[in-house]
């Protein structure tokens, strides 16, 4: 990768907007996985009330911190990432790492803010709801065809996560209509399975990606990824353990080192059973450094 893309000669510190001849990321969700504003602080509120979810819905989003897209700005569990992926002939490509239940909200908020025009494929961290139910309207950001018929959006994901879409999205799924069966307008996706493994990486729009096995809880395995060559970016947005393997992939010591580490993070004190807090941040961070 040149020094255009995913920084400007290398700096990671300051992302530009997009349509310029250099790469960027859009944070589109950092909240936690329930969303904020919590619907509970508003209709049943504490007294005192909730001072962040109150101010989710009393503050503009620009000056809002649970709006907040910058990387030196960012707190909170991530929702997901956009990621502007400009090729060394200038031609941009949007690559997406999760579509979660706030997807359609995210399109009409940040999509237009930041004339981000498409998405070019889709990169799931897991199957849970907060990575993977904004599939469907994923057809609001593709073509308009009655019959369905345009190029798929391709999504890569684990063999475990595409089983548990099949049985939560059938019909985005379905290869061929059934005999009787009539054509509904639903997205067109491209499924690829990808592996669980450092050692196994692929592409998506030109751009390569390292999968980065993490523990989400003890009893479940999440992605995150590394991805960049000028500017190397570890993206891990559910964790509560790191794998051995993983952590020597992203470390000074180990493979190679991350310019750019953004972690899950759930509360800035004590610990959680499937998330990090900020101590475990605090903690993997100097490991990694």
């Amino acid at each position: 990768m040149d020094t255009d893309n995913l920084a400007d000669n290398g700096d990671c510190s300051d992302f530009p907007a997009t349509g310029e001849h250099r790469s960027s990321l859009i944070f589109l969700g950092t909240g936690c996985s329930s969303a904020v504003p919590n619907a509970m602080c508003l209709i049943q509120p504490s007294n005192p009330p909730c001072k962040v979810c109150f101010q989710a819905l009393s503050v503009p989003p620009e000056r809002n911190p649970n709006y907040r897209l910058m990387v030196r700005e960012f707190t909170g569990v991530i929702q997901s990432l956009l990621i502007d992926y400009c090729q060394r002939d200038g031609e941009h490509s949007y690559i997406l790492i999760d579509v979660g239940k706030s997807f359609r909200e995210q399109v009409l908020r940040w999509f237009t803010r930041y004339k981000i025009p498409r998405v070019d494929s889709i990169i799931l961290t897991h199957e849970h709801a907060d990575a993977v139910l904004g599939l469907d309207d994923i057809r609001t950001v593709q073509p308009y065809s009655s019959t369905n018929d345009i190029s798929p959006t391709p999504v890569y994901l684990t063999q475990y996560a595409m089983e548990s879409i099949r049985e939560k999205f059938p019909y985005l799924v379905q290869k061929k209509l059934r005999e009787g069966q009539e054509v509904r307008r639903v997205a067109q996706l491209d499924w690829t399975i990808i592996e669980s493994d450092c050692e196994k990486p692929f592409v998506a729009s030109g751009l390569q990606f390292v999968p980065l096995p993490v523990m989400h809880g003890e009893d479940y395995v999440s992605l995150g990824f590394l991805f960049g060559e000028k500017c190397r970016i570890a993206y891990v947005s559910d964790v509560s353990r790191f794998l051995s393997t993983t952590e020597y992939v992203i470390s000074k010591t180990g493979a190679g080192q991350v310019d750019l580490l953004i972690l899950d993070t759930l509360y800035k004190k004590g610990s959680h059973n499937v998330h990090f807090c900020l101590p475990q941040v605090s903690s993997t961070s100097y490991k990694v450094d």
